[in-house]
């Protein structure tokens, strides 16, 4: 078992290592290239850009990884509906909110329903058992497209910044549709899956759109209390944090059908086993990143240029903060996978509650290094909280008898 979901993560691991790789590259050219003010402008929009874009997507793309993964046992019948039932409200609320945020995103508004659609497919095509599309797509595609195009316009002109940012999600959606079209059976068309999808998926929808609010809404907030000058501070030390989310982001894609299988059934020992295996590849792949990152910083955040000395406390609470996450492992994936959304949905609402505080508290005093603090006091509420409630309901923890067999092939 250890083998064969390392095996399935390694690809979505790797993925996420060259993407965040390519958007690390990205900010230093940004920063490099133009004045604070202008680099805290166009990483604020492009935060808020993402973070809308996570909003409107519902976690609809959850919801069919969760069908999907559970309609292999019958055929997949029925997935027709749910992929027509997950897309079209998505999109619709993505064009609604393109449309009400063109004056503050520009080019950004019309790039939404793009990035939410392509996101959508992209899920589907795992809740089907593939990687592939989601690592060449979103992993490799997407981020060196955008690190070509925004260097260019960065030395060219950076008025088209946010054009070139986002002309490469045209491309990933024509490639998803194509990679969902050569897996998705021919089945009849189903009453009811619309509605068995939002049932379930409902609760995660409103968890989902806080979820991406947690993610960026610090960036925005530095923006609007502290300035643009301090939201490229805290966008270059804060940008090595993709590193960890998108390593979670990689194995949790490889693990979740499994997970899903696993709760659905009841098979807890199984359950158990994916936990504690996808827990100890975090820690062995990101704690030697964190612990270089806080080592290196001083010397680190002189890549971005000059201005940027102020970024390495940040990098210091940073690397602390994901190392204590990553030691909790997937939890917020295990507990949907168990079907506890509105469980979830608190924990993320709590985690959010956290962090503004802190940032409305600290941010007009402290700047950057205060939208730090305050984001690390919602991710341990956000880990720690659901921690505590699969130990409670399940007797699952992060490590166990499972952990010493990751460690041994490891290191064989």
């Amino acid at each position: 078992m250890a083998v064969s979901l390392a095996r399935a993560g390694l690809a979505g691991l790797a993925g996420a290592a060259a993407g965040a790789l390519a958007q690390f590259v990205l900010v230093v050219v940004v920063t490099r290239t133009t004045s604070l003010e202008e680099a805290g402008s166009f990483l604020a929009a492009v935060a808020l850009a993402l973070m809308t874009a996570g909003i409107c997507r519902l976690d609809a793309g959850n919801g069919l990884i969760f069908f999907i993964s559970r309609a292999e046992t019958y055929g997949y019948r029925g997935i027709s509906g749910y992929l027509r039932a997950a897309l079209v409200p998505s999109v619709v609320l993505a064009v609604l909110a393109g449309v009400l945020f063109e004056p503050v995103l520009g080019p950004l508004a019309y790039a939404v329903p793009v990035m939410v659609a392509a996101d959508i497919l992209l899920a589907a095509t795992r809740g089907f058992g593939s990687m592939r599309p989601t690592v060449l797509c979103d992993g490799l595609l997407l981020p060196f497209a955008q690190l070509v195009l925004v260097s260019a316009a960065a030395w060219g002109a950076v008025s088209l910044m946010p054009v070139a940012w986002a002309v490469p999600y045209g491309v990933v959606l024509v490639l998803a549709m194509a990679a969902l079209r050569g897996r998705m059976p021919h089945t009849p068309y189903l009453p009811g899956t619309g509605r068995d999808l939002w049932r379930h998926t409902g609760p995660r929808a409103v968890a989902g759109a806080i979820q991406a609010v947690f993610q960026r809404l610090d960036l925005v907030i530095v923006a609007v209390l502290g300035g643009p000058a301090q939201a490229a501070v805290y966008a270059a030390a804060t940008r090595f944090r993709v590193v960890g989310q998108l390593a979670n982001q990689g194995l949790a894609q490889a693990a979740q059908p499994r997970l899903v299988r696993a709760m659905a059934a009841g098979d807890l020992p199984r359950a158990r086993e994916l936990y504690q295996t996808t827990t100890m590849w975090l820690v062995l792949l990101t704690w030697p990143v964190w612990l270089g990152y806080a080592a290196v910083a001083p010397w680190l955040m002189r890549i971005f240029g000059a201005g940027y000395d102020a970024a390495i406390p940040i990098a210091l609470v940073l690397s602390a903060t994901m190392m204590i996450s990553t030691a909790c492992g997937m939890v917020d994936v295990v507990l949907t996978a168990a079907g506890h959304t509105a469980a979830s949905l608190r924990n993320l609402l709590c985690a959010l509650a956290v962090t503004v505080a802190l940032d409305v508290a600290l941010i007009p005093a402290h700047g950057a290094f205060g939208a730090a603090v305050g984001w690390s006091g919602g991710v341990l509420v956000k880990n720690l909280l659901p921690l505590w409630q699969l130990h409670q309901r399940y007797g699952l923890r992060p490590f166990g008898r499972h952990t010493l067999r990751v460690r041994e092939w490891a290191l064989t």
